[in-house]
């Protein structure tokens, strides 16, 4: 991952409604949820709703499918993977001890 591509995903993510919809799409992998779901959840307008689901899509964090008359969110587990690793990548410093508190919570699963 690059840094533009890490300011591009941060930035999707810092603000409330996309944050707790990128939660709520990785929470639900791999099924993913419909756009009326998430439209649901959120509480807000559909045309609202959509213009945060393109920031979240143009930044490369969720990907749509469609499911016949339905249109399927799913986060990219793979960009978030690439994020999570661009930012604990230096944290180490050549010493592993200290991302080892970081490692035992991420291997909640």
């Amino acid at each position: 991952m690059t840094d533009s591509e890490a300011v591009a995903a941060l930035a999707a993510l810092a603000h409330p409604t996309r944050l707790e919809t990128f939660r709520a799409l990785v929470a639900h992998e791999p099924d993913g949820l419909t756009t009326g779901q998430l439209v649901e959840r959120a509480a807000l307008s559909q045309s609202t709703f959509s213009t945060h689901l393109a920031v979240l899509a143009k930044a490369g964090l969720v990907s749509t499918e469609r499911r016949g008359r339905n249109f399927v969110q799913r986060a990219d587990i793979t960009a978030l993977r690439a994020l999570m690793l661009f930012l604990a990548k230096d944290c180490c410093q050549s010493r592993p001890e200290l991302c080892e508190p970081l490692l035992a919570e991420l291997a909640c699963c």
